[in-house]
């Protein structure tokens, strides 16, 4: 086994023999990242503590503001959460045209030089007017 590990595909899903199709390396810590930043704190009910606060920011405005706060609350979610990387950078930019953040996040799998990155979209709810 690798350093990055092997763990179940997400979504589970059961391959031509019908057993757990798995991811390994860098899938399984791509998949591992969008688990973490897609789940809402207090979502797991025997793990409150885990997840990423950016969901707190569904009604806020797309803004320079809220990219910032959500630039935050993912730095703070992976570094906690996924120890197998380092992290370079994080960059939310609002999409004001479809009320959504994208978030791109370039990260170093720990013990390789080869740096990867990782766009995560998260969609605002618009104040109804």
């Amino acid at each position: 086994m690798t350093f990055t590990g092997r763990g179940w595909a997400f979504p589970p899903k059961l391959d031509d023999r019908d057993r757990v199709e798995m991811a390994e390396d860098d899938a399984d810590i791509r998949q591992a990242m969008r688990i973490i930043i897609g789940t809402a704190l207090g979502e797991r009910v025997m793990h409150p503590d885990f997840g990423c606060r950016i969901h707190e920011l569904i009604f806020d405005p797309c803004n320079d503001a809220t990219a910032a706060t959500a630039e935050r609350y993912v730095r703070e979610a992976l570094l906690r959460w996924e120890p197998r990387i380092r992290l370079e950078k994080i960059i939310a930019t609002p999409e004001h045209d479809h009320g959504s953040l994208v978030i791109e996040i370039v990260y170093e799998i720990k013990g390789q030089n080869d740096r990867r990155n990782l766009v995560f979209p998260f969609y605002l709810i618009p104040e109804q007017t």
